[in-house]
């Protein structure tokens, strides 16, 4: 393929930007004939991932599943952008050491609970108020903020489009090395 295959783990809260960002990645580098592919934590749970569900060993298990593949598909020189919500460091690290540190790169879509909670876009924030979503991630179930993250990008305090070229910026200069 010509390229060297890199994992870019997108996380953050339901509604912080995640999957907005990669697709839009997803469509950049495949203007320019990198060869990507999306692994969206939605996707994969209607799908891969459908007999998950949201307690922290389902939530383990799906980090677990989705690592595995993501490795596969970089050991074939394959960019893959990765968009879960990821929730604890347990997680990212397994996920880590599962993909190996030269080809993760750990980046944090940074939004306030509040900001995702107005912006409600899967009505997700709305079944969990009225008690019809359980461990809900910012409310029932603790995310924790990243420690070492290689990217922070605050969509709730940029613009998309400062957004999407900072993301974009990063994960061209990591794929030129």
């Amino acid at each position: 393929m010509g390229q060297k295959g890199m994992v870019f783990w997108h996380y953050g809260l339901s509604g912080s930007g995640k999957s907005t960002l990669v697709l839009e990645m997803e469509k950049r580098l495949h203007h320019e004939g990198i060869h990507s592919v999306v692994l969206d934590g939605d996707n994969l749970r209607s799908g891969l991932n459908k007999d998950l569900g949201f307690s922290d060993d389902d939530r383990r298990e799906n980090i677990r599943r989705v690592s595995e593949l993501a490795k596969i598909l970089a050991e074939n020189g394959i960019i893959v952008l990765v968009s879960l919500i990821s929730p604890l460091h347990e997680f990212r690290s397994s996920a880590k050491a599962i993909i190996g540190e030269e080809s993760f790169h750990e980046i944090y879509i940074q939004a306030s609970f509040a900001a995702c909670k107005e912006r409600d876009v899967k009505g997700l924030y709305a079944k969990a108020e009225s008690g019809n979503v359980k461990s809900f991630t910012g409310k029932e179930s603790s995310f924790e903020v990243p420690e070492s993250a290689h990217l922070i990008i605050n969509t709730e305090e940029e613009s998309k489009e400062t957004s999407v070229n900072k993301l974009y910026s990063y994960i061209r200069n990591s794929i030129s090395i």
